[in-house]
């Protein structure tokens, strides 16, 4: 969480709203006790926060 932030400028509750909403990447399960993010997703949100919630099955840049 510490880095998602660091790396967005976000705070903890817009992280939040944001995700919500789809416009921020979602978390995902890395074990049996904890979730977080791909760098990827949180790169590409870094690079292009507004287009972020516009994807479709017609993007296949992943």
């Amino acid at each position: 969480m510490k880095t998602a932030l660091d790396r967005t400028g976000l705070s903890k509750s817009t992280l939040y709203r944001k995700m919500r909403a789809g416009t921020f990447p979602p978390k995902i399960p890395i074990n049996a006790n904890g979730t977080g993010w791909r760098e990827s997703d949180i790169d590409r949100w870094v690079a292009n926060p507004v287009a972020w919630g516009r994807r479709n099955e017609f993007d296949f840049d992943d």
